[in-house]
């Protein structure tokens, strides 16, 4: 499988705007019938995490919908219950929570590379059915997700960074020895897959490979693991200005002169060049 994404981008764009509209509605379900969601995007570097999570929030209230993005635990947060720092990240009622990696790094990255022991990864994966159990027993709607890419794929996508200044800030050193594991993520994920893909808390592997195909069966999962989300719409009174609609007016300061576009400042000068000889 190749990168290269089948659909062009406005088609992409018509896509997605009805399932936005979807997405819309399924959020004041959220808040209105007091619901507490949570959803985990786990996957390869590069796959799709980050795009996906935008997609999502970018449509939502950010005082309802939270991303979770947790860096590396300090030395404090190394000495609590492992679950301990994401219990604080968990939904209220009426929230939203997108987990940008979560409490599966310790399945993942953690335990690839080494930075806990077989033996705190094997706790882990024990622990974990459990905690969801909990979770889901409370009424949070936890909804997990996998995101696929092949490594040819994947280092494509590394090189991009590599290459984009705007984007060189996604490398790490981590990403770079990771490129060393692509199989060793594999057996991670297998075994995670296998501990912790339960009836009340099932995982859902989407194929990224082609990223904006991969947001959109993502989105269209996601709208179609919620009940039915149409509320009606409440009625808003919004009766006439009774007025001339008011100009901005200003005293203290005015605001700063406005941006021109490279290819109208020609034509900018051009036209002050002529005022300016107009008025003498």
């Amino acid at each position: 499988m190749s990168g290269k994404a089948d659909l062009e981008h406005e088609e992409y764009l018509k896509l997605v705007e009805p399932m936005a509209e979807e997405l819309s509605a399924m959020a004041r379900w959220v808040s209105e019938t007091g619901q507490r969601m949570v959803i985990i995007l786990e996957g390869r570097d590069t796959a799709g995490k980050g795009g996906s999570i935008e997609m999502i929030s970018s449509v939502l209230n950010p005082r309802q919908c939270k991303v979770a993005a947790l860096p590396a635990p300090d030395e404090r947060e190394r000495t609590e219950w492992y679950f301990q720092r994401y219990v604080a990240h968990l939904p209220a009622q009426g929230e939203i929570v997108l987990f940008d990696r979560s409490w599966y790094n310790r399945a993942g990255v953690e335990k690839v590379m080494g930075f806990c022991t077989p033996e705190q990864s094997q706790a882990f994966l024990n622990a974990v059915p459990d905690f969801e159990r909990h979770l889901v027993d409370d009424d949070v709607l936890l909804i997990k997700y996998w995101l696929c890419c092949d490594q040819e794929v994947q280092e494509h996508r590394f090189e991009k960074r590599l290459n984009n200044p705007m984007k060189r800030w996604k490398l790490s050193p981590i990403d770079i020895k990771a490129r060393q594991h692509y199989d060793d993520y594999t057996q991670a994920r297998e075994a995670m897959l296998a501990a912790t893909h339960t009836e009340f808390a099932p995982w859902t592997l989407i194929d990224f490979n082609d990223q904006p195909l991969g947001r959109l069966t993502l989105l269209r999962d996601l709208l179609d693991r919620v009940p039915d989300t149409e509320l009606p719409l409440p009625e808003i009174p919004w009766p006439a200005l009774g007025h001339k609609p008011h100009k901005e007016s200003y005293g203290v300061l005015e605001p700063i002169p406005s941006y021109v576009p490279p290819h109208k400042k020609h034509k900018h000068h051009h036209h002050h060049d002529h005022q300016h000889e107009t008025s003498d």
